[in-house]
């Protein structure tokens, strides 16, 4: 596995750089290929030391953000987040057959046992609104996150709170 470490208000130094590679390259057991990149951004935010590592593989990404006040701890604990989404992943894959090509990248044991039954469906009706309406709405309502459909545009769209306190739209074609 390639790694491209960057820091943002911080100093990526050698030995930060060998842990990461230490911690997150044990997940190349996983992977058939060794040829893949891993984005590791490292950011301070006040007290809080924030590590996000992107992996792209075929036909899927890996993505796992973690923030704790220690900078090692924080990369363990996104090392451990990104090995449970693996092993998450390819359990549900060879549950479901069809799925099992997406996942070719990755070798697995799937001994866990995944629960991935829907508890809940719920039916909404959606009026034309704006963003800005469709933020207001989500936050009277108490949720992270608001379908609506976009007055301007016409298209279905899902507006939702960021963990850095801002919002995002993501809009259907």
């Amino acid at each position: 596995m390639k790694f491209n470490i960057h820091g943002k208000n911080i100093d990526v130094t050698d030995a930060i750089k060998d842990y990461v590679e230490s911690k997150i390259g044990r997940l190349d057991k996983y992977f058939k290929d060794d040829v893949l990149e891993c984005t590791v951004n490292l950011r301070v935010r006040g007290k809080d030391q924030i590590v996000e590592v992107t992996i792209p593989a075929n036909r899927i990404v890996l993505r796992a953000e973690e923030k704790h006040n220690d900078l090692y701890a924080a990369i363990d604990l996104v090392s451990d987040k990104l090995e449970r989404q693996i092993r998450k992943n390819k359990t549900k894959a060879r549950k479901n057959l069809k799925q099992t090509i997406v996942f070719n990248d990755f070798d697995v044991d799937a001994s866990e046992d995944v629960d991935d039954s829907i508890v809940k469906r719920k039916v909404i009706d959606t009026k034309p609104m704006s963003e800005e309406e469709a933020i207001l709405q989500m936050e009277l309502i108490g949720h992270d996150f608001f379908l609506f459909k976009n007055d301007k545009t016409n298209a279905f769209c899902v507006v939702y709170k960021r963990k850095d306190k801002g919002y995002g739209v993501l809009e259907a074609k």
